[in-house]
């Protein structure tokens, strides 16, 4: 079971549509309401493994602060507007394919960055602090934003979604940090590091291909009766996504060293498209299915965008220092 896990975690390129077409042929075939029941649990399958692995001490780790607050900034203040910016433009009458749009836009940084980071040979240790800074920032700044941006085309019960954040973020945060602290002082924090932590993250992706079949599912009648609008959902993707790369890089190449410029654009590419797909189908019913469809193609675009960005590393940012060679 681990190897197949682990198998869909590292291919979600494949496993996402694979799991969009089951949900297609399955909603097809049967009524799929009953299913509903189902989102609940899926979403703690797909929160609580990520936040066992989160590392929420590196909330402590001093320096940086100028490399911190610029990502804040991209998250919080850029890639909201250019979401917004990019409902209204391609989706000014789909008030669902907005707040997917926006939803993405809102939620920065998942494990994936520091996976990113690590690989394309970046500021690791910044990384993190990102990623726990972005998930925790997004998860309270996110019933405002929606409310400010969206709140007149689509109803959004903020306090309903204050407390979806409480339940499907906070609750698994503490109760990850507390099964973090658990498993270390059991085994030893370099068995956890080394041995148990890897496991975790493809339990997340298990909770993610679940909810991604359900919501394709539950609308499987609606793309059946227009495929076109499946389709149609690709292009504003791309351009969100080739914009945050770009600024993303423009900055990190201009304001800081190879390293923190890296871990700058991971830390605000990779979008939280978990929690972002588990506030869709949790809160906003029908209209987050729909929009639960965008969300899962992000999944897609993030993932190649993000291979091809570590394949250009060297030529954005120039070549990793080397290890000095030791004299023996």
């Amino acid at each position: 079971m681990g190897k197949i896990l682990s198998w869909l975690q590292k291919h979600l390129v494949w496993s996402i549509p694979g799991a969009m077409l089951l949900g297609l042929l399955f909603g097809a075939a049967v009524d799929a309401g009953f299913l509903r029941a189902a989102i609940l649990p899926l979403t703690f399958l797909m929160v609580y493994p990520m936040m066992v692995t989160l590392n929420l001490r590196a909330l402590a780790a001093r320096g940086g602060a100028r490399l911190q607050g610029t990502a804040l900034l991209v998250n919080f203040v850029l890639m909201p507007l250019i979401g917004w910016a990019a409902g209204l433009l391609f989706f000014a009458g789909q008030p669902a394919a907005r707040l997917a749009l926006l939803l993405t836009a809102l939620l920065p940084t998942s494990g994936m960055t520091i996976s990113w980071t690590g690989l394309a040979k970046g500021n690791v240790p910044a990384a993190v602090k990102m990623t726990v800074l972005g998930l925790i920032a997004g998860s309270l700044l996110a019933p405002l934003y929606l409310q400010a941006l969206l709140g007149a085309v689509i109803e959004v019960p903020v306090t309903t979604v204050a407390l979806q954040i409480l339940l499907i973020v906070f609750l698994p945060m503490a109760l990850g940090y507390l099964t973090q602290r658990w498993l270390v002082a059991r085994h030893g924090a370099e068995r956890f590091a080394n041995e148990l932590k890897p496991r975790y993250p493809a339990w997340s992706t298990l909770g993610v291909l679940g909810i991604v079949f359900v919501s394709m599912a539950l609308k499987a009648p609606d793309i059946l009766r227009a495929p076109q609008a499946l389709v149609a959902l690709l292009p504003p993707l791309l351009l969100v996504y080739a914009l945050n790369f770009g600024v993303s890089t423009l900055i990190g190449r201009a304001w800081f060293a190879r390293g923190d410029a890296i871990a700058l654009v991971y830390g605000t590419v990779m979008r939280n498209l978990s929690i972002a797909l588990a506030m869709a189908i949790g809160i906003f019913g029908d209209q987050g299915a729909e929009a639960a469809l965008l969300i899962a193609l992000a999944y897609i675009v993030q993932v190649q965008a993000a291979a091809w960005s570590v394949r250009w590393t060297d030529r954005l940012f120039g070549a990793a220092p080397s290890s000095p060679t030791r004299v023996p």
